[in-house]
């Protein structure tokens, strides 16, 4: 492809490699995608179940935040020698704002884990609960824990640029096309958007119309 052609494509977009079309947008490779969001989702699922189950409740119950102060502390530890495992501004992060609201963050841990992991298992807003999945793995690594959350973010972000088929063997197949995505609303909102004023709608969509 020459470079006219190139800047030419797609309204000076860059085209989309077909091994990337191939790997996130086919729908050939949805089983494969239905597997790594079951792994992941899984691990979310159990990972905040065991926490809203804890007998000792210190994430969610009377002691809430106990479990969340400890794991502050612990990586508060990790900023000192000559190459500490958590960034100075990280460590200011934690100690300004989490900390003097740990209850508050150990409820929004514990149900965050369980509806990404429910999100995934089910395929129901796949790219976005992935999102927030990898958002947690990203905090937890800052944080200096290491344990499953390099190999979690990774696919996490996987299943973020795979959104538009990931969720296909799951709840996203009908979801998806009824509530749309940002610019392109679904079956639900389609009359809603003809019924606004043409100077508000897309201008790509004004034009497809002439």
């Amino acid at each position: 492809m020459s470079a006219g052609t190139l800047g030419r494509a797609a309204g000076n977009e860059i085209p989309e490699p077909k091994i990337s079309r191939l790997l996130f947008s086919d729908r050939r490779l949805a089983p494969v995608w239905l597997g790594i969001r079951l792994y992941v989702g899984g691990e979310w699922l159990r990972a905040g179940w065991e926490k809203l189950t804890d007998p000792s409740g210190v994430w969610v119950g009377s002691k809430a935040g106990a479990a969340v102060t400890g794991f502050v502390q612990g990586a508060l530890a990790k900023t000192t020698g000559e190459h500490p495992d958590v960034s100075g501004w990280y460590a200011s992060f934690l100690k300004d704002l989490v900390l003097p609201n740990a209850a508050a963050f150990s409820y929004v841990v514990t149900f965050g884990e369980i509806l990404v992991g429910l999100g995934l298992i089910f395929g129901l807003f796949t790219g976005i609960a992935a999102f927030f999945g990898g958002f947690m793995n990203a905090n937890y690594l800052l944080a200096g824990t290491v344990s499953t959350n390099p190999v979690l973010f990774i696919l996490a972000t996987w299943l973020v640029l795979a959104w538009r088929v990931a969720g296909y063997w799951g709840l996203d197949r009908w979801v998806l096309p009824l509530v749309g995505v940002p610019g392109a609303p679904g079956k639900l909102f389609e009359g809603r958007a003809a019924r606004r004023p043409a100077e508000d709608r897309p201008r790509e969509e004004r034009r497809s119309r002439r």
